[in-house]
């Protein structure tokens, strides 16, 4: 009985929670969908990865399997909160979570997994060949096409640039190539992106531009070289997973960081370390190289 009674003011203590974070939601929208999971540990890690404060809220019941989404329609969708829950390592019927972060999972959360096409192997509508004729009989251009599979391209572009202004010890001209950066980090459409790469995205966003802004409003080199330890790891992370037209060299330097090492990425396979500049031009090796 007294266990009974727990159970329902346990239950009723977590709908008044859910209640008052969704009061607290503008433009609200509400959806229900289903998310794949076991036990009560599955519902604390799914509705933290949905989860953001005054944008949205999710509820998932481990008995039904069904999530009720609540969101800020103008700030956020259904599949940007169904995303951020599949990198935590639930399934959907939307998304397939990666196998890694399925993996990862406690063992009692480890659900049967319903066959579907992994995240990495699915492929875009835009880029399959009998749509591809199928857009240019109505007129698309593959150009546009092309865009829409090169999201990123600017802002590997940019990066390479900004890599150049640290081997030039330029704290000025790093700068101005980091607001260049981070006006390309704002242009990229995410629903453009490929699922996978859409996935590492929503992960490194945030740094990135935490790094960016960093260097963007400094001219002091040693604090914007700080920042381009963290801002090359993310990179390295986007570039791995993203097509990009020529190889890159994933390079390291021992002596940066204090002596603990730092990488970056270069499209040359010659070591300009930006770490260092003319004082040790030549420090570092070549430690990847991405085709």
């Amino acid at each position: 009985m007294k266990k009974s009674i727990l159970s329902i003011m346990v239950a009723t203590t977590l709908l008044l929670s859910f209640t008052t974070s969704s009061a607290q939601i503008k433009n609200a929208k509400t959806e229900t969908v289903k998310i794949y999971g076991n036990c009560g540990m599955c519902e604390k890690t799914i509705q933290k990865a949905g989860n953001l404060k005054k944008v949205a809220v999710v509820d998932w019941n481990k008995d039904t399997q069904m999530a009720t989404l609540t969101y800020d329609a103008k700030k956020t969708n259904q599949d940007e909160i169904l995303k951020r829950i599949s990198l935590a390592g639930y399934d959907s019927d939307k998304f397939l979570a990666p196998d890694t972060a399925y993996n990862n999972l406690h063992g009692c959360c480890q659900y049967d997994r319903v066959a579907k096409i992994p995240i990495k192997e699915a492929k875009s509508e835009l880029t399959s060949t009998e749509n591809l004729s199928n857009l240019e009989t109505h007129g698309a251009s593959t150009e546009i096409i092309n865009q829409n599979k090169n999201q990123l391209k600017p802002v590997f572009d940019n990066y390479f640039k900004l890599k150049d202004a640290f081997v030039s010890t330029d704290g000025k001209m790093a700068a101005t190539e980091s607001s260049t950066l981070l006006t390309s980090i704002n242009a990229v459409q995410m629903d453009k992106l490929e699922m996978d790469v859409h996935l590492v995205w929503m992960k490194v966003l945030t740094q990135i531009k935490v790094d960016t802004q960093q260097i963007a409003d400094t001219k002091d080199i040693k604090k914007q070289r700080n920042h381009f330890m963290t801002l090359s790891n993310n990179i390295y992370s986007l570039i791995k997973v993203s097509k990009f037209d020529t190889t890159v060299y994933y390079q390291f330097c021992p002596m940066a960081n204090d002596g603990k090492g730092a990488n970056w990425l270069s499209k040359d396979t010659a070591i300009k370390n930006p770490y260092y500049g003319s004082q040790m031009l030549s420090c570092g090796k070549t430690v990847e190289t991405i085709k």
